[in-house]
């Protein structure tokens, strides 16, 4: 990977390749060729005797960078910066400047954690992550675990997936946790639940699972969640006593960063549940989002049911809820007013509800699949999926829809369909996806994951 010292030879080519990678140029929809977006005027060259200050520089390419992402896409912010960066030795100069890059990576790609030894090469890594993304250029492999002291079938099914950077955790009907490491694909923990199945055989089922820092959050059905450090025991700790006459079934559990997010059915008037992760303090109770899914929100604890709501978050701090028939957008510090609450008369599928950063995607009943940004609804694309039933998961840049027959690929910047994975995976339980990595488990307890990571 290239030294700072060569920033602008580093940003040219590591977009040289997206040029003829499929992005749209050439389906006649009027999208933009990358070079073609040579900068406004103000990247002209001034007088000798003038120069331009370093900060006001910096403040013009991330300005350039993010007009070049909304206009074309992510990809061509960089083929924006390196046109720019050949204007004269004052500009190239700016480009060795290492917070400039740790601005554009945290615009441009949403980190603003380093996993690299500088900035630069962090944004160089995302950008040819992303490449491979539209490429289609992945290494896939099948993830195994020791499955003894398992003695029901139905108990390894696996029904929730959650990535990190470092992890993948899968949650289990028996109520336990199997976390493997990404960069040597074994499996490292298994993390148990204190209690056994008390209100029926799947109301230990875990239902939701938050990777946040060392520490592994799930939820089971019950409704306890339970708090273990990854290098730490097995037995996990009860941070919150499940009440569920009282709230009926945790059927989805998520979070990030300091917020931690259930969605409930079986009692009217109690489906969305926030606490503060930080003191795993309680700190709303409200909505009628799953009131007309009272009655399946108590079948799930006794048998295996379709997927009765889903409720995802973003890095805004914002929730997205859905069932079948409505859906609901929230903002986590002022939950009482919801940002948007709207029913459908087609209907949702529920697995295709799922967000990034700042948007998310919902597919309806005739294949039809919306991207939106989640705090104004601005419809951002949308294009239709040709599939019947689909599990969907998005990362900044492609939604990938899986039925029996596989995975397909689409961009979201344009709605325009890429391609399909290779492998045939057969019916599935789960599925996740991050910028890097993409995670489905099937109903023969197998776990796939993709890597695109720029090697």
């Amino acid at each position: 990977m290239s030294s700072p010292s060569s920033s602008s030879s580093a940003a040219a080519s590591s977009s040289s390749s997206e040029d003829g990678n499929g992005n749209g140029n050439g389906n006649g929809n009027g999208i933009r060729h990358v070079r073609d977006f040579e900068g406004p005027s103000l990247t002209r060259r001034r007088g000798n005797n003038e120069i331009w200050p370093g900060p006001f520089i910096e403040d013009l390419l991330v300005r350039l960078a993010i007009d070049a992402s909304r206009s074309i896409g992510r990809l061509a912010a960089a083929a924006a910066l390196a046109n720019v960066f050949r204007v004269c030795s004052t500009w190239h100069a700016v480009s060795r400047s290492d917070p400039l890059w740790h601005r554009l990576t945290s615009v441009i790609w949403g980190r603003n954690h380093r996993m690299h030894t500088t900035w630069h090469e962090e944004y160089v890594y995302r950008h040819r992550t992303s490449l491979n993304f539209r490429l289609g250029r992945s290494a896939h492999e099948t993830l195994h675990f020791d499955p003894t002291g398992v003695d029901i079938s139905d108990r390894l099914t696996c029904r929730c997936l959650t990535l990190s950077d470092t992890h993948l955790a899968c949650g289990f009907a028996d109520g336990t946790v199997r976390l493997f490491d990404l960069a040597t694909r074994l499996h490292v923990g298994t993390f148990h639940p204190q209690h056994g199945d008390r209100f029926g055989r799947f109301s230990r089922a875990v239902s939701g699972i938050i990777i946040s820092d060392v520490r592994v959050i799930f939820a089971t059905l019950d409704g306890d969640i339970h708090v273990a450090v990854i290098d730490g025991q097995h037995q996990a700790r009860r941070a919150h006593v499940g009440n569920i006459v009282d709230d009926g079934s945790l059927v989805d559990f998520t979070g990030y960063g300091r917020w931690w997010v259930g969605l409930y059915a079986g009692v009217p008037g109690r489906a969305i549940h926030i606490w503060d992760g930080n003191t795993e303090d309680l700190v709303y109770v409200n909505t009628t989002l799953t009131d007309r899914e009272s009655l399946r929100g108590w079948h799930m604890l006794t048998e295996l049911t379709e997927t009765i709501g889903r409720v995802r978050v973003t890095s805004q701090e914002s929730a997205v809820a859905c069932t079948s028939n409505r859906y609901m957008v929230l903002d986590l510090r002022n939950p009482e007013f919801p940002l948007h609450d709207r029913e459908s008369r087609r209907g949702f599928m529920v697995n295709s509800l799922d967000t990034n950063n700042e948007a998310y995607i919902i597919v309806d009943s005739r294949g039809t699949a919306i991207v939106r940004r989640a705090d104004t609804l601005e419809e951002l694309c949308r294009f239709n999926t040709r599939l019947g039933s689909v599990m969907t998961c998005m990362n900044l840049g492609y939604a990938l829809m899986c039925t029996a027959s596989g995975v397909r690929v689409w961009e979201i910047e344009h709605g325009q369909y890429l391609y399909s994975f290779g492998e045939n995976i057969g019916a599935v339980n789960a599925m996740v996806g991050d910028d890097r990595h993409v995670a489905v488990a099937g109903t023969d307890t197998i776990i796939h994951l993709w890597d695109f990571g720029a090697q």
